[in-house]
Formats: C-alpha cells, structure tokens, sequence
C-alpha cells in the first residue's frame, strides 16, 4: 500500500508548515514529522481511523499536537488517498459518523 496525497492535503501541510517556520522553525519540523509517523501508521493499519459520515472517507488524530488527517482507502489502486490535513481548531470538512 502506497499513500497518495490530494493537492489540498500538499496545500494544507505547506500552509500548517510554513506558519509555524515563521514562528519557531523547530515546532515546524515536529509537526510536520507528526503527521507523517500519523500516516506510515496508516499504512500498517489503513482502517485505524474513525468513520465519517462521507461514504469512505476516515479520520484520524495525530498522537501529538492533535492534527486531524481525512483520508479513504482504494484497495483496487492499493493505496491511501490523502484528502484533508486540518488544525483541530479549524472547521472540518467531515463529520463523525
């Protein structure tokens, strides 16, 4: 199984990381490394995340700082389809289902 990011999932982690380098360049480095230990977990479990309302679509939470991932898993293309990458503050484009 491979990831594959949406080009607002790449929007989405450049603009969390380029306003945390701006402010302190090491949390930057942190969070982003967060988020992707949060997704190679997904690739040993891709069905860890919570349901979501949306037919396929999944979440789940980074172990630290909280970050949320929505992703969906294509076993025809064996991957997993990175659609959202959110600050927990922020408004979210799925809910729980």
């Amino acid at each position: 199984m491979r990831l594959r990011f949406t080009p607002i999932a790449v929007t989405e982690i450049a603009a969390i990381a380029d306003y945390l380098e701006v402010r302190n360049p090491m949390a930057a480095r942190r969070v982003r490394a967060a988020i992707y230990d949060c997704l190679t977990n997904l690739l040993l479990f891709p069905q860890a995340g919570r349901r979501q309302k949306t037919e396929g679509v999944r979440k789940i939470v980074t172990s630290r700082y909280r970050y949320v991932v929505y992703y969906s898993v294509d076993r025809a293309a064996d991957e997993i389809v990175v659609l959202n990458v959110k600050h927990p503050a922020r408004e979210r484009d799925h809910e729980d289902a």
